[in-house]
């Protein structure tokens, strides 16, 4: 296939592929004013992204493919875990200067997806072991976080949207901070 097509094509790539189509369903059911699938759309991402750099690592490519998978999963996280979650935020009814949040909030998160790519690029010259900790909170944690926010607080539509704002608020800070985040083992 990768003779027809531009790219590299292999399971972990196809899995990141299917990521953004979950995301791009989720951005048009939130703006279709439909938050509650768009969040489901949100925790799918998350399991496609869980699963992506598993079966990548698992799998023989080229050095080629390796930055690819890369560049196209956090291009792919831009959408779903920056993207995505601002307009669900801003389709439960923020208001005003404060849909400046969800806009500094994706920002923060092209900003974090950046950076980690660069460190990640260093990295991969310096050793080939697997990154144990992150400098930064993952963008991915919004498939965590936002889904459980809307089970806990559902049924109260003003506490719901006061409180994604604040936790949005909150991670955009931390998706830029130093802090390190020990990566989870799956």
């Amino acid at each position: 296939m990768s003779r027809i097509f531009l790219g590299y094509w292999n399971v972990s790539v196809i899995l990141t592929y299917l990521e953004l189509i979950s995301a791009f369903t989720g951005i048009t059911l939130a703006a279709d004013g439909q938050p509650g699938r768009a969040i489901l759309c949100l925790a799918i991402c998350g399991v496609c992204d869980m699963f992506d750099g598993k079966i990548a690592r698992a799998i023989e490519r080229s050095e080629d493919a390796c930055v690819f998978g890369i560049q196209i999963d956090s291009l792919c996280d831009l959408v779903s875990f920056g993207v995505l979650p601002a307009l669900i935020v801003c389709s439960f009814g923020i208001t005003g200067a404060l849909r400046a949040i969800p806009a500094c909030y994706a920002l923060c998160a092209l900003i974090r997806l950046a950076y980690f790519n660069v460190s990640e690029q260093k990295r991969r010259l310096e050793t080939t072991e697997n990154r144990k900790v992150f400098e930064g909170l993952p963008v991915t944690t919004a498939a965590l976080v936002f889904p459980l926010i809307y089970l806990l607080s559902r049924g109260n539509e003003r506490l719901m949207t006061e409180l994604m704002g604040a936790v949005m608020a909150l991670m955009a800070v931390l998706f830029i901070s130093r802090i390190r985040v020990k990566k989870p083992q799956i």
